[in-house]
């Protein structure tokens, strides 16, 4: 009897405990802007921007101050959501397709869910549109955002300009109006996603991602007058590209504060930082680095981190001069929040946990590297940088030693042959063969499954027809011009049946005719370097009608042809398809059978 008694106390005593570990585990609040670089803050030395939101945040952590993120986009994302490197997890590009976070690939999200935790997005994703790339499907519980690709793009709401704009949420396939800035919608969101967090009185810790697609051009605004601090200080574009920093830091200020009135500040992970290098501000400030977004030197990849957790020990200011890299973030989050791992679950990052907790640490250099590909395949020492404590091996040829020489000005290779041969060799015999090598387009999404009822396929995730070429139709502005380039969508048929091949040159909700034009937006709610905001404002130009008579469609190995009548805003396909592997290409042909441009849009759906 004695012994049972022991026995349920001990039962007793282990459900207490686990229940308390679980009320103690820390959330999470993971911060990215979009293209404010190192120098992009007023803490990092720039004389111009005043941050002060970010700089009060600064002196109350630890920084990363050799912290590493790939040159552009997607690739940062796909990194940081999955502790790999891009490449290995095939993401090399934030357009045609190879932005897709390859589906069976757990998410830092996938890792917060399964152990318990409510998870949110509010902002940019840029790892896929549609099932099972989408936010949605990839452990969150919440997603508010703009089209996967940023405002602007073809995938977006037509003429959204960041201000009154609609908003694509969760699965819902109608996207919703809200009012405001855009970055000040998502981060409004958040705070009301905290109230609602402490409102339940639950238990359950939260994973809040909140990546905002500025200061990202276009720089627009609401009102030209934000800009007023920064006029004839620099050109015109950076006052834009300044002004939209200062409000996120005015709104990561109301967060903060929200944490302290919630009572959540002392056990909630705060972490700021950036996807890659400044595209606007290096002729500023730029912290002595060479080279800006998209560049294989310093300033187009070292960005700035910074962690808080007053409760962990985490606390500054205190530097950490460990190199590191955005794929770190997931290991030091499963070490700090003690996240249980599945089996499938493969990193290239390491925890970071004793460095930011101040322990004593291995000293050992690490070896890590960075490269921009947009090359197809991809192709050896093109645009990257092998690191090692120091040292940088720039494109397999240049060395430089950045404490000696931060902005990279000295090659100082034929004075170190043998560091040079070593990072060689770490690149092509280790690296290369384990990551690049093996990165393929494998991204289909998948149509006729009742997770996505509508398939919603877009020119800039085209595969291009031609196997060189880097681009297609990514934005507005393009499919407003009628820009003529070609290209399919690879897909995956969920299950046999008959399917609908709804095949547009306007999205459905632009709502216009396939040989006319969408009319010019009359209401004028933003402005971009003090010009009035227009129709497909990303990247400007006049709309162009194409003299649409004919649409051939192709799908796998079935193609067909059908008319289009003046005015008419979509021409239907019905095909009976197989399960499995396909490919879609849709093109517009004139009243002689030739080619125009392919088909910008097309809905797949399951009869």
């Amino acid at each position: 009897m004695l012994r049972t008694s022991c026995l349920l106390a001990n039962a007793f005593l282990f459900l207490l405990l686990a229940t308390s570990c679980l009320a103690a585990k820390p959330n999470v609040i993971l911060m990215m802007t979009d293209d404010q670089g190192y120098g992009d803050l007023a803490c990092h030395g720039n004389p111009v921007l005043k941050t002060p939101n970010l700089d009060k945040l600064y002196k109350q952590s630890v920084h990363l101050t050799d912290f590493h993120v790939d040159p552009t986009c997607s690739p940062t994302r796909s990194a940081l959501m999955s502790g790999c490197y891009a490449h290995r997890v095939n993401v090399s590009h934030t357009i045609i397709g190879r932005n897709h976070l390859e589906k069976d690939v757990p998410t830092m999200a996938d890792l917060f869910r399964n152990n318990g935790y409510k998870t949110a997005l509010f902002g940019k994703w840029h790892l896929g549109a549609n099932y099972p790339y989408r936010p949605i499907d990839r452990g969150f519980d919440e997603w508010l955002g703009h089209g996967d690709g940023g405002t602007g793009t073809a995938g977006d709401w037509w003429n959204n300009d960041r201000v009154n704009d609609h908003y694509f949420r969760n699965k819902e396939e109608q996207p919703v109006a809200l009012a405001g800035y855009a970055p000040e919608v998502f981060y409004n969101r958040a705070m009301r996603f905290l109230r609602e967090q402490t409102a339940a009185k639950k238990s359950q810790p939260f994973f809040l991602y909140l990546p905002t697609y500025v200061p990202h051009s276009p720089h627009s605004l609401p009102e030209k007058n934000w800009t007023t601090p920064f006029r004839n200080k620099v050109p015109t574009s950076t006052a834009y590209f300044f002004a939209a920093i200062t409000r996120v830091d005015k709104k990561i200020g109301e967060l903060l504060t929200t944490l302290d009135k919630l009572k959540l500040a002392d056990n909630t992970i705060v972490i700021f930082m950036t996807d890659n290098g400044t595209s606007s501000g290096e002729k500023v400030f730029n912290a002595q680095m060479r080279g800006k977004k998209g560049s294989q030197y310093e300033g187009g990849h070292r960005v700035p981190c910074f962690v808080r957790w007053p409760d962990g020990g985490i606390t500054g200011p205190r530097d950490v001069s460990q190199l590191a890299a955005h794929f770190d973030l997931l290991p030091t989050l499963i070490a700090l929040c003690q996240l249980e791992k599945p089996a499938n679950l493969k990193l290239d990052g390491v925890s970071l946990a004793p460095w930011l907790t101040g322990k004593k640490c291995d000293p050992k250099p690490r070896t890590l590297v960075v490269e921009t590909q947009r090359t197809r395949p991809p192709k050896q020492w093109h645009k990257c940088s092998v690191m090692q404590g120091k040292w940088r091996l720039v494109d397999g040829k240049e060395l430089y030693n950045i404490a000696s020489d931060p902005s990279q000005k000295k090659n100082v290779a034929a004075q170190h042959p043998e560091l040079v041969q070593e990072l060689r060799d770490y690149y092509q015999k280790r690296y290369w063969p384990s990551v690049s090598a093996n990165d393929q387009e494998r991204a289909r999404p998948i149509i006729g499954s009742p997770e996505q009822p509508t398939t919603w396929l877009v020119s800039e995730n085209w595969t291009p027809q031609n196997p060189k070429s880097a681009t297609c139709p990514w934005s507005q502005a393009a499919v407003l011009r009628g820009v003529r380039s070609a290209g399919s969508w690879p897909v995956e048929v969920a299950q046999e049946g008959d399917y609908t091949f709804e095949v547009r040159r306007w999205p459905r909700l632009a709502d216009a005719p396939l040989d006319g034009i969408i009319p010019p937006k009359q209401k004028v709610d933003a402005w971009v370097n003090d010009q009035p905001v227009g129709n497909g404002f990303y990247g400007g130009g006049e709309a162009k009608a194409l003299p649409v008579k004919q649409i051939r469609l192709t799908v796998g190995k079935t193609t067909k042809t059908l008319p289009v009548q003046p005015g008419q805003k979509e021409v239907t396909f019905t095909l009976p398809l197989k399960k499995g592997p396909s490919e879609v290409r849709a093109t517009f042909l004139d009243a002689n059978g030739e080619p125009l441009t392919d088909a910008y849009y097309v809905y797949v759906e399951k009869k």
